[in-house]
């Protein structure tokens, strides 16, 4: 799995360091699914614009963003076995553990990859 930082510049925040990219079948399908904790920052999976919560363990932060890195929608705490509605602007979905992205980070913000690996 490819990680990445990212980062908000124009507040000088920093999302996290090692943000897991989910961009296959195998990997966007799993997702947080049967995890006991977020592994690293975060995770982005793309292609996706509507997640569910379905056997997962714990709360998530979730951060739907277009093409252009622009946040459209944050869900904060959302529990486990939920759905999010589809975001039909989102192209991608960042998630983070439950109250772990700053209440900072507000819709309309940019995000951008600083470093992939």
């Amino acid at each position: 799995m490819i990680e990445m930082e990212l980062v908000i510049k124009s507040k000088n925040l920093n999302l996290g360091k090692d943000i897991k990219l989910a961009n296959n079948i195998f990997t966007r399908v799993k997702g947080l699914m049967f995890e006991n904790k977020i592994t690293g920052d975060g995770l982005l999976i793309r292609p996706c614009n509507s997640i569910h919560t379905f056997f997962m363990k714990f709360n998530i932060d979730v951060v739907f963003l277009n093409k252009n890195l622009k946040i459209v929608k944050i869900i904060r705490n959302m529990p486990p076995w939920r759905m999010s509605k589809i975001y039909f602007d989102a192209w991608q979905v960042l998630e983070f553990a439950g109250n772990g992205l700053s209440s900072d980070v507000e819709e309309g913000d940019y995000i951008e990859e600083v470093c992939l690996n």
